[in-house]
């Protein structure tokens, strides 16, 4: 393949969940093929897609009509909201149809591979960067780590469902999961107005919950990160993006974002 041909992250991403049509999915292959970086990227994402699928796929059924409703082509759209969660869910049945060599998910979200062309990060790429960012200066923070004190809560909700145009904004409660609120605040997330909710258990141990604006990229997907033992689930549902985490294993993460996954609005 030409070093000129563009191939976007997006595209990576399609692939590896199966929402490629045959054109795209033979162009991303012979990429593949002569990118082993990528490949090994890209196998990483559909390795965590079966982890994801064991996690979630018990909570909807899949439809045939699964892949339109991801892809926004059904003509009303307010006639599948109520199912848009579900197909969240249902997205992890159909994403690991396809293999390529393992590989490893690095510190970065995309690392760079000698002189390959550049693959374009989408916008949507960018939440678990920032997610980790923010848990790093916040989470170690003994007396200012939120702005708004669990105290607050009401208040809490409703300025950042303002600020972040969520009529509804529900801060979830993870205390069956033994992590009580800390509290929240308003930080910047690729440019835009974000929030951050803080968690703690008995042990001290935080974990953040990060909401943004993803007007850019409407795909729903369910996607980990990991950096220097900081793990962040993040998926996107319509346009907003959502990422949980902490220093905690995957199972607790996961436990935490499916119950926070549940009580934010739809």
């Amino acid at each position: 393949m030409s070093e000129g041909v563009s191939i976007s992250e997006a595209d990576l991403h399609a692939y590896a969940d199966g929402l490629i049509d045959a054109a795209g999915r033979a162009r991303v292959e012979a990429y593949l093929a002569t990118h082993a970086g990528a490949a090994e990227m890209v196998a990483d994402w559909m390795a965590q897609n079966d982890e994801l699928c064991a996690a979630f796929c018990g909570h909807a059924v899949s439809k045939s009509s699964d892949l339109q409703l991801l892809s926004g082509s059904l003509p009303n759209r307010s006639s599948v909201a109520s199912r848009h969660r579900l197909a969240l869910a249902a997205a992890a049945v159909v994403i690991f149809a396809l293999g390529v060599a393992g590989g490893h998910y690095g510190p970065s979200v995309l690392p760079i591979w000698g002189n390959e062309p550049q693959i374009e990060m989408t916008a949507s790429e960018t939440l678990p960067r920032e997610a980790r960012d923010a848990f790093l200066v916040y989470a170690s923070e003994v007396r200012h780590p939120v702005e708004v004190f669990a105290n607050e809560e009401t208040h809490l909700a409703m300025w950042l469902g303002k600020r972040l145009s969520i009529a509804d904004l529900k801060v979830p409660d993870l205390q069956r999961l033994d992590f009580r609120l800390v509290g929240g605040r308003l930080l910047p997330v690729d440019g835009q107005a974000g929030a951050m909710l803080m968690y703690e258990d008995k042990t001290g141990r935080r974990i953040t919950v990060l909401l943004a604006r993803n007007a850019g990229n409407r795909t729903t997907s369910f996607r980990f990160a990991s950096a220097d033992g900081v793990e962040t689930f993040y998926w996107i549902d319509g346009d907003l993006g959502y990422a949980v985490t902490g220093e905690i294993s995957r199972e607790t993460l996961q436990a935490i974002a499916d119950e926070c996954y549940r009580q934010f609005p739809s």
